[in-house]
């Protein structure tokens, strides 16, 4: 049987319709990536025995495994960062602050600019390794002062 134009055209045209109409269950709204957050305060502290200590807020949903903020600081190489404590995280939705204080090993950092980065990573249960998931990450210039 053979296939008029008009009929091919209109055929042709439904399914081009149908391809270009947006679909509601394409891509689920994910909540964790609008409720979770972390943040970095604008000062940190150096104490006079060269621990440092970080802190801001951060925000996250219950996941799976145990979930930590971590931080980071680097002064006068940014390639070379020092890892600054940790903290376990409460996944309740709500804004809760967060302190990390740390020595770092090989360097002593001064008073003066630095770079800190924090990061919100659970711990969800792979197997039998953990393997980490990262819900929020912030980075940004802060003020170490002396303590």
């Amino acid at each position: 049987m053979p296939v008029r134009p008009a009929a091919l055209a209109t055929a042709t045209g439904a399914a081009l319709l149908l391809l270009a109409a947006p679909v509601a269950t394409a891509a689920p709204h994910d909540a964790r990536l609008v409720a979770e957050s972390v943040t970095v305060d604008p000062t940190g502290r150096v104490a006079a025995d060269g621990s440092i200590t970080l802190s801001g807020t951060y925000r996250c949903t219950g996941g799976t495994g145990p979930v930590y903020v971590s931080s980071t600081v680097s002064q006068s190489d940014p390639s070379v960062r020092y890892g600054v404590g940790g903290t376990r995280a409460v996944c309740d939705g709500l804004e809760h602050r967060w302190v990390n204080t740390g020595t770092p090993d090989t360097v002593v950092l001064k008073p003066g600019a630095a770079h800190v980065e924090a990061t919100l990573m659970e711990l969800r249960p792979m197997g039998i390794v953990p393997l980490p998931s990262f819900h929020a990450r912030q980075a940004q210039d802060v003020t170490l002062t002396a303590a």
